[in-house]
């Protein structure tokens, strides 16, 4: 029988999570209470808080004399999510359900965030009609707004809680049952990272690699699809990514809009992932409408792409730093990993004519690439064509076929 995750303050809202014990059960499946109450010593709990805290590292009795709530509620958010893994990875559970206000939320989310693509995982919040970034990050979190407050069972509540213990119940007997069907036959995943200044390659490439037998998703390189991606990644979901579009570093080292932050270009080398990288729209940094634009950078070379977003070249010093930090990302790399450098422009707004055209720039970004990975084992590939050229995204897509198949090969697959 399925069974489902109640993540939540026994403590303080043991009524509401009885109560939706009681209409899991009703839905056909099994319930496993987790407690992540500060002080709680509730019965309901199959897995209780002190549990929990021990999951995160910390010790309960220290951590409940220093009454620090902020603290409570990290350490709760990191335990709930090494004990929810740890359950899905066993198949001791199929789904999660947890509600709450800001602060049960803030602790459910780490745990959602930890659970792979295709788990079912439901919240049912206070905070669910605002901004949900923060409680769905990458992941394929379900979101229910409370409409009341979480503060005991009335007519509304009712309504609202009910549909939620049969959405997840309904979510995790699927999940269950396909959990014991064969995989039968499926084209292996691969990851691209795409902008508009790099679409040209991007088709290319995506097609070459449908011909070569692979299903091609591609992420949209404003920040969350790059994390998307490496959350796939981590998944276990990608049998290996073509990250031409490594955009998102500019803007986390500049302080642009779409950072997919510090880490990066990161996941598949730590996992062993096959790659095949390349620098696209590393030329740009992305901000709003041209008056959000900070005004320390005042003077610098400006395009308007469109009414709500401005992009801003990077400079030679930048492009020596982006540099020096892909070759020591991808030096680390544990995984088969390619470099290809387009010789001729990084965008298609970096090419000669073109408004972002700094060839000064690009020879550092590439100067750096070169010694940063002299004496890894990453392969550079250099091309004298600018990154949309075709036969660019084509030798891209033949490479990371190749140290695919190669790793199948070793792998005896």
């Amino acid at each position: 029988m399925a069974k489902v995750a109640l993540l939540g303050t026994l403590d303080t809202k043991g009524v509401e999570y009885s109560w939706l014990a009681d209409r899991l059960i009703e839905n056909g499946v099994e319930v496993l209470p987790i407690d992540v109450g500060s002080f709680s010593t509730s019965p309901l709990a199959a897995v209780t808080s002190d549990e929990v805290i021990a999951a995160a590292g910390q010790d309960a009795a220290g951590l409940r004399e220093r009454r620090d709530r902020g603290e409570m509620m990290t350490v709760m958010g990191a335990g709930a999510a090494a004990v929810v893994k740890r359950l899905a990875a066993e198949g001791a559970i199929h789904g999660l359900l947890s509600i709450g206000g800001s602060g049960g939320s803030s602790v459910a989310a780490p745990a959602m965030q930890a659970l792979p693509i295709g788990f079912p995982k439901l919240l049912v919040s206070t905070m669910a009609s605002g901004d949900v970034k923060p409680y769905v990050g990458e992941v394929d979190a379900t979101l229910m707004y409370s409409v009341t407050d979480v503060a005991g069972i009335n007519r509304i509540s009712q309504l609202v809680l009910g549909n939620a213990a049969a959405g997840i119940a309904g979510m995790a007997k699927a999940y269950e049952a396909r959990l014991g069907l064969p995989e039968g036959e499926h084209k292996p995943l691969v990851g691209m990272t795409m902008f508009g200044v790099t679409t040209p390659a991007c088709t290319v490439a995506r097609e070459r690699l449908t011909e070569l037998g692979y299903e091609v998703l591609v992420f949209h390189a404003t920040g969350t699809g790059g994390r998307a991606m490496e959350k796939l990644v981590e998944s276990g979901l990608l049998a290996g990514v073509c990250d031409v579009t490594t955009t998102e570093l500019c803007d986390d080292l500049v302080g642009g809009v779409l950072s997919a932050g510090p880490d990066r270009l990161e996941m598949a080398g730590r996992l062993g992932v096959p790659q095949v990288v390349s620098v696209g729209a590393l030329d740009m940094v992305n901000f709003g409408p041209m008056d959000t634009v900070p005004p320390q950078f005042t003077g610098r070379n400006l395009f308007v792409h469109n009414p709500t977003v401005t992009l801003m070249r990077t400079t030679t010093e930048e492009m020596a730093e982006l540099g020096r930090r892909i070759a020591r990302k991808l030096a680390a790399a544990t995984g088969p990993t390619e470099l290809f450098i387009p010789l001729r422009g990084v965008s298609a707004i970096d090419v000669d004519g073109a408004p972002f055209r700094d060839a000064e720039a690009d020879a550092a970004l590439f100067a750096e690439l070169r010694a940063g990975l002299a004496g890894s084992r990453v392969t550079i590939e250099e091309r004298d064509v600018d990154i949309n050229e075709p036969t660019f995204a084509v030798a891209m897509a033949d490479a990371l076929h190749a140290l695919i198949t190669e790793r199948r090969l070793v792998a005896g697959q």
